[in-house]
C-alpha cells in the first residue's frame, strides 16, 4: 500500500465502481442537509406572518401555505436522505465483502510460515472487525459527516441573512464549541481513540487465553492474579479509560454549555436592542435565531461522534493494510517441473523474520530418494525450522533447497505442495466428520479411500467406538479425539495423499504408549518408497533410518547411522544414555518394600 495515500480514498477503493454510489450519496446527504433547514424558515415566516397581523389573525392568510411548505421540505429532506443512505449502504456492502475478499485472498498467497506466528482466531477478528467497521462508517457515519459539515455553511449563511448582530452572537458559542471539540479530538489526543482500541483488544485477547486457562487456573486453586498478563491488561484499561476520561472533562463540559448556550447570549441581548418599546421586526429576529440555533447543537454534536466513528474506522483500515502489506512468496518467472524427489540442501542459512539471531548455518545434507533420514538434537536447535523450509514456510536468506534438481523456488506452489506431505506435532483437525477430514487430504478422493487410508493408519479402533462411524462430528456431542487419537486421523491425510516426499515433525509428541504404537505400525505403510525426514525425541523411533543428523544452535554438528554415531561418543550419544536413562523403571527390593494387607472388608491394600 502506498503509505502517503489518502486513507478516505483507499477506504473507497474497496467499493471498486461502487464507489461513485458513496460519492452520489454523500452529495445526496449534503442537499438533504441543506433542504432540511427550510421548514424551520417557514415556522418562522408562520409566527412572522402571527405577529404582523396580530390581533387580526384572520389577516394571517398563508398559514397553511407555509405549514404545508414546512411538511413538503420535510418530506424532500427525509427521502433524498434516505436515496442517499441507500446509495452508502450498497457501496459499504460492496466494500465489506470485497475487502474481506482482497485480506483473505491475500492470506492465501502468504507463506505457510505466516500462520505460525499468526492466532487464525486474531486473524478472523481483525478482518471481520475491520471490514464491519468500516461498512458501519461508509453506510451511516460518511453521509452524516458530509451533511454534518454542509449545513454548518448554509447556517453561518442564515445566520448573516435576517440580522448581522445576531450572528456574530451565535457564532460566538460555535466557535468556542469547535475550540472545545479540536482540544478533544486533535492533536495528541487524535491517537487517544486508536490506543483505546488496541487496549481493548489487548484485554479481550487475554481474556481468551484466561478463559482456555480455567481448568489449570481450577486444579491450582488460583485466582485471576495467576494470569497475570490478563490483568496487567485490565489494570492498563482502566487507567487508560480513567485517565482520558477526566482530561476529557473539562473541554466536554465546555463544549456541552457552548453548544446549549446560544440563549444564554442571545436573549439577553435581545432585550437590549429591542428596548421599552415593542419593535416587531427586532422580535421576529430573535424569534429566527431562537428556532434556528438548536440546530448547531445538534451539528456540532454529530461532528464529534462521526470524526469518533472515522479515528475507529482509519484503525481498522490499518488493520486490514497489515495483513495486505505482508510480503506474498515471490514465484518465479522460470517456472520447473519436479522431475525426481531427492532433496538437497546446499549450504542454507535462514533467520526468522524480525529476529537478529541467525537460526540455521551454513546446512548442507542430501535425502536421497525413498531415503529415510532422522533430524534430532536439543530443543531450539533448529530440527523444524529445516523441516519448515522444504514446502516453503519461509524461503532461505542465503544457499538453495533443491528437489531433483529443481529449485523450490521455481516450482509453482501448488505443484510443490502435491509432491509433500507433513504431519507436525500440533495436529488440526476441522469440526467436521471424520471423513471429510480425511478427504481433504487428496482432492477428488473417493469415501473408500478414504476408509482405506484410515485402515493403514491404525484407526480401525477409533472409528468402532464412535456413534456414526466415519460420519461423526469431531468436537459436537462431547465427541473429542485424544492427541494420539488426532495425530492418527492425521497420518490417515497423508496416506491418502500419498505425496512422494514425507516430512513428521514430533509426530508421536502428544501420544499415549497404546497410541505411539499404532502410530508407529502406521509409519510403516506411510514412509513405503518415499523419501522422508523425521524430527524425533523419543530416540527408540529413529534406530533404523538411513542417516541421522544432530542438529544444535542451527548447525550440523554430527551425522550417521545409530550405531555410528554411538561410536563416537559425542552429543548423539550423550542424547541416547539419556533418554535410555529415562524410560527406564527400577524398583528397589520390590518383594521387601511392597506388602499386601487384607482387612476386614477383604480389601487388598497396598503399603509402600
Amino acid at each position: 500500500m502506498e503509505k502517503n495515500e489518502n486513507k478516505f480514498i483507499h477506504l473507497l477503493n474497496f467499493s471498486g465502481k461502487f464507489k461513485y454510489l458513496s460519492i452520489a450519496g454523500c452529495i445526496l446527504s449534503g442537499i438533504s442537509a441543506v433542504i432540511g433547514l427550510m421548514p424551520f424558515i417557514y415556522i418562522w415566516k408562520m409566527i412572522e406572518e402571527v405577529i404582523i397581523v396580530m390581533p387580526n389573525f384572520s389577516n394571517a392568510v398563508n398559514l397553511v401555505q407555509y405549514g404545508w411548505s414546512a411538511l413538503e421540505y420535510s418530506l424532500l429532506a427525509i427521502g433524498i436522505y434516505f436515496i442517499a443512505l441507500m446509495c452508502t449502504h450498497l457501496s459499504a456492502f460492496r466494500n465489506e465483502s470485497n475487502m474481506k475478499s482482497e485480506a483473505m485472498n491475500h492470506l492465501l498467497k502468504l507463506p505457510l510460515g505466516y500462520f505460525s506466528n499468526k492466532n487464525s482466531g486474531n486473524l478472523r477478528k481483525i478482518i471481520d472487525y475491520s471490514a464491519e467497521t468500516t461498512e458501519g462508517f461508509l453506510a451511516h457515519s460518511l453521509p452524516d459527516l458530509i451533511g454534518a459539515f454542509v449545513t454548518p455553511i448554509a447556517f453561518i449563511i442564515l445566520l448573516f441573512s435576517y440580522n448581522w448582530f445576531f450572528g456574530v452572537l451565535c457564532l460566538v458559542p460555535m466557535g468556542l464549541g469547535f475550540i472545545c471539540l479540536i482540544s478533544m479530538m486533535g492533536g495528541g489526543r487524535g491517537s487517544m481513540m486508536i490506543k483505546y482500541q488496541g487496549a481493548l483488544e489487548n484485554m479481550n485477547g487475554e481474556a481468551v487465553e484466561y478463559v482456555r486457562g480455567v481448568p489449570v487456573t481450577k486444579t491450582f486453586q488460583q485466582t485471576i492474579f495467576s494470569f497475570k498478563n490478563f490483568y496487567k491488561t485490565i489494570h492498563d484499561y482502566s487507567k487508560f479509560v480513567i485517565d482520558y476520561s477526566l482530561s476529557c472533562q473539562v473541554p466536554y463540559t465546555a463544549f456541552t454549555v457552548s453548544v446549549n448556550g446560544f440563549f444564554a447570549l442571545l436573549i439577553p441581548a435581545g432585550l437590549l436592542l429591542i428596548g421599552s418599546v415593542f419593535n416587531p421586526e427586532m422580535f421576529l429576529d430573535l424569534i429566527f435565531y431562537m428556532i434556528l440555533t438548536p440546530i448547531a447543537a445538534l451539528i456540532m454534536n454529530k461532528i464529534m461522534f462521526v470524526s469518533q466513528n472515522w479515528l475507529i474506522a482509519k484503525q481498522a483500515l490499518s488493520k486490514i493494510d497489515e495483513i495486505l502489506d505482508e510480503e506474498p512468496l515471490k514465484e518465479s518467472k522460470n517456472l520447473q517441473a519436479i522431475t525426481s524427489h531427492n532433496v538437497l540442501f546446499k549450504d542454507v542459512s535462514f533467520t526468522y523474520p524480525g529476529n537478529k539471531k541467525e537460526t540455521l548455518k551454513n546446512i548442507d545434507f542430501e535425502i536421497k530418494e525413498n531415503e529415510t533420514i532422522a533430524l534430532v538434537g536439543p530443543s531450539g536447535g533448529g530440527k523444524t525450522t529445516i523441516a519448515t523450509l522444504i514446502p516453503r514456510f519461509w524461503d532461505v536468506d542465503s544457499g538453495e533447497i533443491l528437489i531433483g534438481n529443481t529449485n523450490i523456488k521455481n516450482v509453482k506452489e501448488n505443484n510443490l505442495m502435491d509432491n509433500i506431505s507433513f504431519v507436525f506435532q500440533n495436529t488440526k483437525l476441522f469440526k467436521d466428520t471424520i471423513l471429510n477430514n480425511v478427504l481433504i487430504g487428496k482432492k477428488g478422493a473417493r469415501k473408500e479411500d478414504a476408509l482405506k487410508a484410515l485402515s493403514y493408519a491404525q484407526c480401525d479402533d477409533i472409528i468402532e467406538k464412535l456413534p456414526n462411524g466415519v460420519n461423526t462430528v469431531i468436537g459436537k456431542k462431547g465427541v473429542y479425539l485424544s492427541g494420539g487419537e488426532q495425530q492418527r486421523i492425521a497420518l490417515a491425510r497423508v496416506i491418502l495423499k500419498d505425496a512422494p516426499i514425507v516430512i513428521l515433525d514430533e509426530a508421536t509428541a502428544f501420544a499415549d504408549p497404546e497410541n505411539e504404537y499404532q502410530i508407529q505400525k502406521a509409519f510403516e505403510k506411510i514412509t513405503e518408497g518415499k523419501t522422508v525426514l523425521m524430527i524425533a525425541h523419543r530416540l527408540s523411533t529413529i534406530e533404523n533410518v538411513d542417516k541421522i543428523h544432530v542438529i544444535s544452535s542451527g548447525e550440523i554438528v554430527e551425522s550417521g547411522n545409530h550405531q555410528e554415531l554411538l561410536e563416537k561418543e559425542g552429543l548423539y550419544n550423550s542424547m541416547w544414555k539419556n533418554y535410555k536413562e529415562s524410560v527406564q523403571w527400577k524398583v528397589k527390593n520390590f518383594d521387601e518394600e511392597i506388602e499386601l494387607e487384607r482387612g476386614e472388608d477383604n480389601d487388598i491394600r497396598v503399603s509402600i
